[in-house]
């Protein structure tokens, strides 16, 4: 896959402060930065109307939520909601950042990894209920059972970058 040019628009969500520059300019430049940084209005409460013009269109959205913050946790929820409803072929990616403070205090942590993977997957499974009943995403006969070839337009995929 090296060499290939893939051109897709991934977006970056979450409230303010959480890490999303951060996270970028490791990615970007290999470089970490330190302090908070606030570049972006993709977190900011008061840009949320025009932060549907920020998502329309992507592939993909990396919602990040502070792991020594619980309120950043809760509006990481505010934007899969956004953009289930809004972004139906989005994939949704949900980043837990600020590890490294946990090393230095394990008390720090605000929000259980356990709550976490439980709502990824009470979302993914309402989510495939939903589909089934608005798209008819899956042919169910009595022959054949399920139809794995029936398949819906939309694709959803969640995942936690953090134990």
């Amino acid at each position: 896959m090296s060499g290939q040019r893939v051109d897709a628009k991934v977006v970056m969500l979450g409230k303010e402060y959480v890490g999303k520059t951060s996270l970028v300019e490791r990615y970007v430049h290999n470089r970490f930065l330190v302090g908070p940084y606030q570049n972006d209005t993709a977190g900011s409460e008061r840009y949320e109307a025009m932060s549907r013009i920020y998502y329309r269109g992507a592939k993909a959205a990396i919602v990040c939520y502070d792991l020594t913050d619980n309120s950043s946790f809760q509006r990481a929820k505010f934007w899969v909601n956004e953009l289930q409803n809004f972004e139906e072929n989005c994939r949704i990616y949900l980043c837990g950042t600020k590890s490294d403070l946990l090393d230095e205090d394990r008390r720090k942590r605000e929000i259980d990894f356990h709550d976490v993977q439980d709502y990824a997957e009470d979302e993914l499974f309402q989510k495939v209920a939903e589909d089934y009943i608005q798209f008819t995403a899956f042919e169910m006969t009595e022959e054949k059972g399920l139809d794995l070839n029936q398949k819906s337009p939309t694709t959803y995929f969640y995942s936690c970058c953090h134990h």
